[in-house]
């Protein structure tokens, strides 16, 4: 089965993370499909990109988003919410 999940990358105390495909059955630092986008927690406001075609590829082929990034995608689909209905009210 595929999985949706980070990946750390970046140095000692300065985690960046990268979203991307990966057998669910493999360590989080084994070969990867794919990469879909990267997170930083440490701007602020935190950093979430994600290439919405592909996440939407790959979902449709069975791959199942983690914990984590089912979190981070709905905070980043209610912020971009927020700035667009406070766009239109302006």
């Amino acid at each position: 089965m595929l999985a949706i999940r980070l990946r750390r990358v970046g140095c000692k105390k300065q985690p960046h993370y990268r979203v991307v495909v990966i057998d669910s059955a493999k360590t989080p630092d084994a070969r990867f499909i794919e990469i879909l986008g990267h997170y930083n927690p440490r701007t602020s406001p935190e950093t979430f990109d994600i290439d919405e075609n592909r996440l939407g590829h790959w979902v449709g082929r069975g791959a199942k988003p983690s914990d984590t990034v089912r979190t981070l995608l709905s905070r980043s689909r209610k912020r971009e919410s927020v700035q667009e209905s406070e766009a239109t009210s302006s």
